[in-house]
């Protein structure tokens, strides 16, 4: 008889949580039992597992007790707090949020692309971003045949990322827009909720995600730069690939567009291997129809576990290099899914 798993899901109320609660109710996991962690504001709110109605309960130390396995998304600053905690009581965490994810004891792992890391674990595994995840998605496959020099990438991403307050402050502004009143008092989260400023998302571009750094770059985009690297690579400061980011958030309430140009070392590769060796990668379903206008579109992405690829073309003044476009729903590939599909790795890898 096969092992049947206590689990936990911290930030169980969220936008991430309640759909990492839908994919683990779809996944192979074994569950016994499930318990919804959340902060003291939240508590005592109702949700369902399959059929189950459960109380969300306000999170301490003692709520990891007789816990196999934590599913996280609760902000950096609660994971850091007590996924530690979990882990002193056996748990093994994966978590969806910034906290451990350049710590090079934490493995940052997307199934398809690096499981064998899952086997260094010391109780947490890190979830990547987002952004990054979509990307190494549609890559990986490309730098296993094809070998990978250079990736420079220009995302257009979604309110959601910022989180489900993000996506109301978005329609309220459209409404706003709309009715020809001013906007800027709707905006109250972004461009960053932490930054000084804030600005309206609809019908507009803000070319900052997350802090702007000294360097001139945002957190955002130095993330995709190095957790690229240690998820390709196991070396967050490998010189191996060159990687450069433009991290942009766009008025689309959910799933992430990037437009992603590389140059891969073998450079006999043409167009059509490319879209082969994608075609054939788990998780990656090629959308590349030009004469009939099929390509990657966030509104057909949404709900979707899957990773978008399309417009794939090469660089006809520079040979070896291509032009791409990926989409992802990025609550899901982007962040629920890919923590259960972590999870659904360690069970059946015997990991946990």
């Amino acid at each position: 008889m096969s092992k049947e798993y206590n689990v936990a899901i911290l930030g169980a109320t969220g936008a991430v949580g309640r759909r990492m609660i839908d994919q683990l109710a779809k996944s192979t996991i074994p569950v016994k039992s499930v318990k919804l962690l959340a902060s003291s504001r939240s508590a005592g709110t109702h949700l369902k597992f399959r059929n189950q109605d459960l109380v969300v309960e306000e999170t301490t130390p003692d709520s990891f007790d007789g816990v196999d396995l934590v599913l996280s998304s609760a902000g950096g600053s609660v994971s850091k707090k007590f996924l530690p905690e979990a882990v002193k009581r056996g748990a093994v965490c994966v978590d969806n949020t910034s906290a451990f994810r350049m710590d090079e004891d934490v493995p940052l792992v997307v199934p398809e692309v690096n499981p064998e890391a899952l086997k260094n674990h010391h109780g947490i595994i890190a979830n990547p971003n987002c952004s990054t995840i979509q990307m190494v998605m549609a890559l990986e496959p490309v730098r296993r045949k094809f070998g990978l020099k250079q990736i420079i990438v220009s995302t257009y991403q979604a309110a959601s990322g910022a989180g489900q307050a993000a996506i109301d402050e978005l329609k309220k502004e459209s409404q706003a827009y709309l009715d020809g009143k001013n906007m800027q008092e709707d905006a109250k989260i972004l461009p960053t909720k932490g930054d000084k400023k804030h600005y309206p998302l609809a019908f507009n571009l803000l070319p900052q995600i997350d802090v702007l750094e000294d360097s001139g770059y945002s957190h955002e985009e130095w993330k995709m730069i190095h957790e690229t690297k240690k998820i390709m690579l196991n070396d967050m400061n490998s010189k191996d690939i060159k990687v450069t980011a433009t991290c942009v958030r766009v008025p689309v309430p959910i799933a992430h567009g990037e437009s992603v140009y590389f140059t891969v070392e073998d450079e006999s590769a043409t167009a059509e291997d490319i879209m082969d060796v994608i075609a054939d990668f788990p998780g990656d379903v090629l959308q590349d129809d030009t004469k009939n206008q099929i390509y990657p579109q966030p509104i057909n992405a949404e709900g979707s576990r899957d990773t978008f690829v399309g417009r794939i073309r090469p660089d006809y003044e520079n040979k070896g290099a291509f032009n791409m476009w990926v989409v992802s729903d990025n609550l899901l590939k982007g962040a629920a899914w890919n923590t259960v599909e972590n999870a659904e790795y360690l069970v059946k890898m015997g990991l946990i």
